[in-house]
């Protein structure tokens, strides 16, 4: 299969992964077997990095979706930075709350945080032990909160919008 149908089967998965290989076939135009073939290809090219779904949070007892942006006081040294990733890969794997957390760049801040609560008061004691935990080397952090229960959704969290982005 060419790159174009990989990317096809792709989207198709992106909309809903659930479906038969016999049902993508059949909406794609090819053979079953030939999807079964592609979607083994994905898995192993590295293009498909996890099986998962997309849950009502609200319904999973989440009531706040978190995101916190933070500035470190200085850039580490080389030495020293690899030693400080690790121990914030760890920090953030002890969390299954946080679903994403990266470094870049915007708002003046370095590091972002995405995590779900079930309540304020978790929120509150999540934030207070990551500044008390990382408080030597950041400088201060800003988040912006998200009412699962409450507020305008003007379009809700789901990836199935990246298979009609040409």
């Amino acid at each position: 299969m060419n790159k174009q149908k990989l990317l096809g089967l792709l989207k198709e998965m992106l909309k809903n992964s659930k479906r038969s290989d016999r049902e993508i076939a059949n909406v794609m135009g090819v053979s079953q077997p030939t999807v079964s073939r592609t979607r083994s290809r994905l898995d192993k090219e590295g293009y498909v990095k996890t099986y998962t779904v997309i849950p009502d949070f609200g319904k999973l007892g989440y009531e706040i979706l978190a995101f916190t942006f933070t500035k470190m006081k200085t850039y580490p040294s080389q030495e020293k930075a690899g030693n400080i990733v690790q121990l914030a890969q760890e920090w953030v794997s002890n969390r299954p709350n946080i679903i994403f957390a990266a470094d870049g760049e915007g708002l003046g801040k370095d590091v972002i945080t995405i995590s779900f609560h079930r309540n304020y008061s978790e929120y509150a004691d999540f934030m207070r032990t990551f500044a008390m935990e990382w408080g030597e080397i950041i400088s201060g952090f800003d988040s912006f909160l998200v009412s699962l229960e409450s507020g305008y959704k003007m379009k809700p969290l789901d990836l199935k919008y990246l298979a009609d982005d040409e």
